[in-house]
């Protein structure tokens, strides 16, 4: 069956201000030494399982440019512009819908824009596992992460009994407190959410249809559309009306034969400014630069430097990131509160540095 691959790529990325702008999002920028953009990396790896013209992008309108940029060899109908923010249900049900009209039916991995993979090979062969496991029967597949300490900002994934590759999950659990994670890894029965789902587009589609009437309803309309005059207004109106929800709890925590299986590849979400260490060399002393930095007595820090010099002496557990028209001073341990100065500045009426 034909593998097809959706990649969301329509979020802002808040956390990395001030690198991470509406106008440019953290998906259509490079955190890495080679240069490439977290969505280049995304489309590069899954080449060896998804022919490029079977790849599609959704996003928002706003990004279709960048998009088209940065990702010549995608197909410009194969980016999907959604016409407002309505979480992944909505973005998943367009995106079988259009690919629907393509082929009859086939496999269709939903894949986050701006997550590392380390390990790359075993990447692809897990996502073959989830492929043959979604072609087998009516079954939404998802890969789950193997822990590997107690994270508490994850969503986790409760599996029972092994049948083949895949494991049966018990039950969707939202992010614990620091106890209940240390009980999620003692147990060896949890996996981090990735948000990486692998169906055919029957099945999710027949679970739309039953779960989601509202979104499956609109999907078909939009599906119907596609290639024709009418399909802008068709989008407009339809996409507007579904609810707002994430496929999480409209579809993966209502439905049956849900299976999960586990993923070990070196994997990062790179949710915050700390996953800069993480994924890039550090010195001796755990601290990370780039650009025109010079330091002294420092450590554990990261400093992102733009075109000008940013001295450093004496800091410990910082982040800082200087750009054009803004610089961040952050502790290592406020950086899921980076969000905090958005909406600061939101509230100011500072909307150009958003």
């Amino acid at each position: 069956m034909k593998i097809t691959a959706v990649i969301m790529a329509g979020g802002k990325g808040e956390r990395f201000w001030p690198k991470s702008r509406t106008s440019r999002p953290k998906q259509f920028l490079s955190l890495t030494a080679d240069g490439e953009t977290m969505i280049q990396k995304t489309v590069k790896r899954l080449l060896p399982i998804v022919d490029a013209e079977d790849i599609f992008i959704s996003t928002n309108e706003m990004y279709r440019s960048l998009a088209e940029e940065q990702l010549p060899q995608i197909p410009k109908e194969n980016i999907l512009c959604e016409p407002a923010p309505r979480n992944t249900a909505p973005c998943i049900a367009f995106s079988a819908a259009v690919i629907g009209r393509k082929y009859e039916d086939a496999i269709m991995m939903v894949l986050p824009s701006d997550h590392l993979i380390g390990i790359e090979d075993i990447y692809i062969d897990t996502l073959k596992k989830a492929a043959a496991a979604a072609e087998k029967g009516e079954n939404l597949v998802t890969v789950g992460i193997t822990p590997t300490y107690p994270e508490t900002g994850y969503g986790y994934i409760n599996f029972g009994k092994a049948a083949g590759d895949t494991y049966e999950v018990e039950r969707f659990v939202e992010k614990p407190d620091l106890a209940t994670a240390e009980k999620y890894l003692a147990s060896g029965k949890y996996l981090w959410n990735s948000g990486m789902f692998i169906w055919k587009i029957s099945t999710i589609m027949e679970n739309m249809k039953k779960l989601m009437p509202e979104v499956y309803s609109g999907a078909v309309k939009i599906g119907e559309a596609f290639g024709t005059p009418e399909f802008n207004e068709v989008l407009e109106r339809e996409f507007t009306a579904m609810p707002a929800e994430s496929v999480d709890y409209g579809i993966m925590e209502k439905a049956d034969n849900i299976y999960t299986i586990p993923g070990s590849f070196g994997w990062d979400d790179v949710g915050s400014w700390l996953a800069v260490e993480r994924i890039n060399d550090t010195d001796e002393n755990n601290n990370y630069t780039e650009g025109d930095v010079c330091f002294a007595d420092m450590k554990n820090t990261t400093v992102c430097g733009g075109k000008r010099l940013v001295a450093v002496v004496g800091a410990e557990d910082l982040i800082i990131v200087d750009t054009d028209d803004a610089v961040l001073v952050c502790s290592k341990n406020s950086t899921q509160d980076v969000k905090k100065i958005i909406a600061a500045l939101r509230e100011k009426g500072r909307n150009n540095l958003l």
